[in-house]
């Protein structure tokens, strides 16, 4: 068998997950709903967390709970140790060249808006443009909206085609002398493609535009080695790799991050303040401000040390079985029809039923025990560009089974026959 390797996605290779060993781990999954077994497929929203995270967000508590950077004495000491250690681990897990690199915020969604309005909007004025696609999350949307309203930029959206990949052709023709910015999502949220993001960071970078990379559901399923792709920010959230909500990263190349003013002011992004003037603390420090989500930083870093033990080349492999698995059955049922057929893509489900609302079938299935997602998904959009008002969304981790897929299409099958 010939092996190929890609930066986005492991192709032709087969895992040897022992997935039943995993899913120990994972205390959630052992639950009943309705009197039925869990069947959790919602993992693009937010993913289930393994006991080695859950314990090391108890111990904070219990035992190292203090606040960093400003004591001397041990607790506060134990804490910062803990706290910058899961940096490090961050900055190992996406390849960052330094530590400094990686700053820590609430989500993705709050990583775009720093990079929006500490990066960008001293780079644009009135009539520059911002490239964006058509298959954004709302995250990936909103804040350069904000953005083209304060400072008279223009948005531009490059197109996707009935599959669900963005036109590159027609991607490269949107770039010109008024881009000031590219910001992508690696995988999109409601479709499952995966962008060719190293093909469009050296598109753009051939022509000095700097490039932001959404990566809230790439950095559960791939590896990432940002010093690779050469990107300038990528950032992602720690709930959806199976840590802590509240913690995301917003990566930057060093002398971006430098150059860059504060997002916010107040404690700890500080050298000095007078009534007359502050002086700012050195990156990282200057991006994180106030008292931080030490216990969800604390848990990023058990979740790292998780995956690594696992391998995330091992996970994207086993991914993108139960992908193929599903695609197959899922394509079988009478009436249903997939959104989102790229021919990269990650593990999400996304798919509609002849003459049944999706919220009806999200209704049906979470009677059966499981759980999906339903609606626009952060992504209106895209749902436009589709022609529905909504989707059902199955979203796969390494801990979900054949065997899950085979219940999520009986639990259809139902579906179909209660609506006729």
């Amino acid at each position: 068998m010939t092996t190929t390797m890609t930066p986005e996605v492991v192709v032709g290779v087969r895992s040897h997950l022992d997935v039943e060993k995993i899913r120990r781990d994972f205390p959630a999954l052992h639950q009943k709903v309705y009197g039925k077994p869990l069947v959790y497929l919602d993992n693009a929203a937010t993913s289930q967390k393994p006991q080695a995270v859950i314990d090391a967000i108890t111990r904070f508590f219990t035992i190292e709970n203090s606040n960093i950077h400003r004591g001397v004495h041990y607790l506060s000491e134990q804490a910062t140790r803990a706290y910058e250690e899961a940096r490090v681990k961050v900055k190992e897990f996406i390849n960052a060249r330094e530590a400094r690199e990686v700053i820590f915020c609430r989500s993705t969604t709050e990583g775009v808006n720093l990079v929006a309005q500490s990066f960008a909007r001293r780079l644009v004025k009135p009539g520059d443009e911002i490239l964006i696609t058509a298959m954004e999350h709302h995250s990936n949307i909103v804040p350069w909206q904000i953005l083209c309203e304060q400072t008279g930029a223009v948005l531009r959206v490059a197109p996707i085609n009935d599959a669900g990949e963005l036109l590159l052709p027609e991607f490269e023709k949107l770039l010109n002398p008024k881009t000031r910015l590219v910001s992508v999502a690696h995988i999109s949220n409601a479709l499952g493609t995966i962008n060719p993001v190293e093909q469009i960071i050296e598109t753009a970078h051939r022509r000095k535009i700097p490039v932001v990379i959404d990566g809230a559901q790439a950095a559960p399923h791939l590896k990432i080695d940002v010093q690779q792709l050469d990107c300038d920010f990528y950032l992602f959230s720690g709930h959806k790799m199976f840590g802590p909500t509240g913690i995301g990263v917003a990566y930057g190349k060093a002398h971006l991050l430098e150059a860059m003013p504060p997002y916010q002011g107040g404690g700890d992004m500080i050298l000095s303040v007078t009534l007359e003037k502050t002086t700012y603390n050195v990156i990282p420090h200057k991006f994180e401000a106030g008292t931080p989500n030490i216990a969800g930083t604390i848990g990023l870093g058990a979740t790292i040390d998780y995956l690594a033990g696992i391998g995330m080349e091992n996970i994207a492999a086993y991914e993108q079985e139960l992908l193929e698995y599903g695609t197959e059955k899922l394509s079988s049922i009478p009436g249903l029809r997939l959104i989102g057929t790229a021919k990269k893509k990650a593990s999400i489900l996304s798919f509609v039923m002849d003459g049944i609302h999706p919220h009806d079938i999200g209704t049906i299935l979470d009677r059966e025990g499981i759980a999906v997602r339903t609606g626009h998904h952060c992504a209106q959009p895209v749902m436009q560009r589709f022609g529905v008002p909504a989707t059902v969304r199955a979203s796969l981790a390494f801990y979900n089974t054949k065997e899950e897929i085979d219940a999520l299409v009986a639990g259809l099958l139902e579906a179909g026959k209660v609506f006729g």
